[in-house]
């Protein structure tokens, strides 16, 4: 299960629409010790495409120094979908070389809410985890986020931020 704080989740499908109709992508770091996710890294998509992301590779060395200096790991992964669910490519699989992180995916497919998964992807295995959101939802009123919906659970809940 990915216990993640609100701010978080809006901070990563903020990053998605200002990124959209391109694939955006990030890393949310959290110290090694507890690998809880506490520290939003939007990134570059150095593809920038629709349909694909791939992080600039001078970008992913700097981030995994710091993350390294500062005694973190990437806790999450993420990206977003464009077109298509919140669910990963045969690419996302193929490309997933943290077997301890969490790759969550944003689908930006609809302009009016984003659905946000979260996955664990080991030896090419998918898996996918519940999403704990914790602390207060953001309030509404962003004109980047209009809602976002987890859809881990056949009860699917819909948090306006």
């Amino acid at each position: 299960m990915l216990r993640i704080d609100h701010v978080l989740v809006a901070a990563m499908v903020a990053h998605a629409r200002a990124d959209h109709p391109d694939e955006a992508c990030g890393v949310i770091a959290g110290p090694e010790a507890t690998a809880e996710p506490t520290r939003h890294i939007p990134m570059l998509n150095a593809e920038r495409s629709p349909t694909f992301y791939r992080f600039d590779s001078g970008e992913h060395l700097r981030v995994w120094n710091e993350m390294d200096d500062r005694d973190e790991i990437p806790v999450v992964i993420y990206h977003s979908h464009t077109a298509t669910e919140a669910y990963p490519s045969r690419t996302d699989v193929n490309y997933a070389g943290e077997p301890d992180a969490h790759y969550v995916l944003i689908s930006t497919r609809d302009d009016n809410v984003a659905e946000v998964r979260s996955f664990r992807i080991v030896d090419g295995e998918i898996s996918e985890e519940a999403i704990e959101p914790l602390g207060e939802p953001v309030p509404t009123g962003s004109d980047v986020v209009q809602s976002y919906k987890f859809g881990n659970s056949p009860d699917v809940l819909v948090y306006d931020c």
